[in-house]
């Protein structure tokens, strides 16, 4: 007997964000800016889940309107800082990005398996932290929480990942966890640091998978938007690229469309995605891409 429930049994809307970095931030906002000024408004869903980037994405769009979002990004063309930003703004030299996708390169390379690859990561994040001043902590929430309109949990789900430094484990933050939206969002952004809330460690929620979409289980309808384009760093025999989280969704009975930076804009992400000259061009391709889109998920999204 036929137990995998069909879509017509499951109920709600998910909107999936996942990382990609300055770039893929912007791409984020512009997409949904474009689909809400052409009548859809994503910021409607039952459930939003971040991951690095999109957790960033997901704690503005319950803060402020698309539009607004939009509108900030294209007004700081004019007044770019020197040096690339991180996935929610935050300075950073175009050497240490080299380098880290160079040292966490290595990491995954001697990883047996997903689990390996987390708990390597996580020790060579406390690694460093142990070396370090301590005064990243400070500077990066601060970071963070200037780039949010709201400090405070929405009254819709919001899931934001990250992945336990400690044990490699995933963790998974809403408005029930008892963590501060800011410090859940500059976990969940952390990349190779480890972040830390209480007693605990964190590394960036993208270890876990990118986009996380898997954690929309049980929805009916989950729309993914992929700055990266749906691909992984990982070994593909792992399972951590979005084609095995959209069969396991689709597996489960939810209907699914994911969403990629077109052909003419996948050059801004990648190992552009921190260069901060690059945001407005990624925002406006994204709007131009949601406005396009509109017609085509009214239905689906309705």
């Amino acid at each position: 007997m036929n137990t995998t429930p069909s879509s017509s049994s499951l109920h709600g809307r998910a909107l999936v964000l996942g990382g990609g970095g300055s770039t893929g931030n912007a791409w984020l906002i512009g997409v949904i800016a474009g689909l809400f000024d052409a009548g859809l408004d994503m910021t409607a869903a039952d459930l939003v889940i971040g991951t690095s980037a999109g957790s960033t994405a997901a704690a503005q769009i319950a803060g402020a309107s698309p539009t607004e979002l939009f509108s900030a990004i294209l007004a700081t063309a004019s007044r770019q800082p020197t040096a690339p930003v991180g996935s929610d703004g935050g300075r950073v030299t175009a050497r240490p990005v080299s380098d880290h996708l160079e040292r966490t390169d290595r990491i995954i390379a001697a990883a047996g398996d997903a689990a390996d690859m987390r708990r390597r990561m996580g020790a060579a994040a406390l690694g460093r932290e142990a070396g370090s001043d301590g005064a990243w902590q400070s500077r990066w929430r601060e970071t963070v929480a200037a780039r949010l309109p709201s400090q405070r949990w929405p009254h819709r789900t919001m899931l934001v990942t990250a992945v336990d430094a400690q044990t490699g484990e995933a963790a998974v933050f809403d408005c029930d966890s008892g963590v501060d939206l800011v410090d859940a969002v500059a976990a969940s952004c952390s990349s190779g640091s480890a972040y830390r809330i209480g007693d605990k460690r964190y590394i960036d929620g993208g270890y876990r998978r990118n986009e996380n979409a898997d954690l929309a289980t049980g929805y009916g309808r989950v729309l993914v938007l992929s700055p990266f384009g749906g691909r992984t760093r990982m070994p593909l025999a792992w399972g951590m690229q979005l084609a095995a989280q959209v069969d396991e969704l689709r597996g489960s009975g939810s209907r699914v469309e994911t969403v990629f930076p077109d052909g003419s804009s996948e050059h801004m992400f990648g190992a552009n995605a921190m260069d901060p000259s690059l945001r407005p061009p990624a925002a406006r391709a994204g709007y131009d891409q949601g406005k396009v889109l509109a017609g085509q998920l009214t239905e689906f999204w309705r």
